[in-house]
């Protein structure tokens, strides 16, 4: 069995922490955001470390953006995402932190983060925000999901965000392709045809985690 290929900014933050000191702030948030998809709460601490202290000056950076975007290779709305919610959860939801701590579940950060919008920006009633809350913790729904009703509750359901028309389509290619692979008549051409649309859906889908390869 063999490991899943490096992406280019994979091999770029690995290149940047060689010249590091495992035992600096700058070293500790890369290899962190190397795992950044199954440990978003301590990205999105580390991440809003270097903010507050403006550390990504003293690294050669001219701005957080820039820092997120050059090294640590993910886009400005999602390190917006990724700090929103870490401190949402520090401020408003430490218990949920604590379940970090424990390795337990912890919710996707772009739902935290339509949490944080809801309570800051006021956009929806008490009894509104708590049946969303619900569904993020207690309920445990996806993203989407949340994301669905956030809208619904925010009278935001006349139209679909770019990420989200291609998570959807994505999901339906898919299952597209399960049924064609069963078309045992099919030429090798469409089913072909149908990998390229998938791959490309995939590639442009990662766009929204992570900064476009260079």
């Amino acid at each position: 069995m063999t490991d899943t290929p490096k992406t280019k900014g994979e091999l770029v933050i690995e290149q940047i922490m060689k010249q590091l000191d495992p035992a600096s702030p700058r070293y500790r948030v890369l290899s962190v955001a190397r795992q950044f998809k199954s440990s978003w709460v301590e990205l999105g601490e580390q991440l809003s470390q270097v903010r507050n202290k403006g550390e990504f000056n003293d690294w050669g950076h001219t701005s957080f953006e820039d820092y997120c975007r050059d090294e640590v290779r993910i886009k400005k709305d999602t390190a917006l995402k990724l700090t929103g919610a870490y401190n949402f959860l520090k401020k408003a939801e430490p218990e949920i932190l604590v379940r970090n701590e424990q390795m337990l579940p912890v919710p996707d950060y772009r739902s935290i983060d339509l949490l944080r919008q809801a309570q800051e920006e006021q956009q929806m009633s008490e009894e509104q925000y708590q049946q969303l809350r619900e569904a993020v913790f207690e309920k445990e729904r996806s993203h989407p999901t949340v994301a669905k009703q956030f809208r619904e509750l925010t009278g935001q359901t006349n139209s679909l965000t770019e990420e989200q028309l291609l998570r959807q389509s994505l999901a339906t290619v898919r299952r597209l392709e399960g049924q064609l692979q069963q078309l045992q008549s099919l030429p090798q051409e469409i089913l072909q045809s149908c990998s390229l649309i998938l791959e490309e859906l995939n590639r442009q889908s990662a766009q929204f985690e992570t900064e476009p390869e260079k």
